[in-house]
């Protein structure tokens, strides 16, 4: 298991657990975080961004072009951004740390 702490605006960390292989993004939903991914994974948006805690960042697959692209609409991006739909959790990334920005806008009301 890869152990996660996310950040909320709230400065509240919850800590959750995924299999390797998973992204980002399904665990921050599965803990109930603000994290849309509107467009289910296909970088058409940029509604699961995360600011990757610094010491963590460099240890992620880079950014591709295309997810360069979708950070740039994002509200609050940093030079740790990056969309938690692209992280894809490994054992090298146990107790990885992130931020959900404030501006995090969740369409489904959740």
């Amino acid at each position: 298991m890869v152990k996660v702490t996310f950040i909320t605006a709230q400065d509240q960390r919850i800590v959750r657990e995924a299999d390797p292989g998973t992204r980002l993004l399904e665990v921050g939903q599965n803990a109930g975080l603000p994290l849309e991914g509107t467009c289910e994974g296909q970088m058409a948006c940029s509604t699961c961004h995360v600011v990757v805690a610094s010491e963590w960042f460099d240890k992620l697959a880079p950014a591709s072009d295309d997810e360069e692209d979708m950070l740039d609409l994002a509200a609050g991006v940093t030079r740790t951004s990056r969309l938690s739909c692209q992280i894809v959790l490994t054992d090298a990334l146990d107790g990885l740390e992130v931020r959900v920005p404030e501006e995090a806008r969740d369409m489904q009301g959740r």
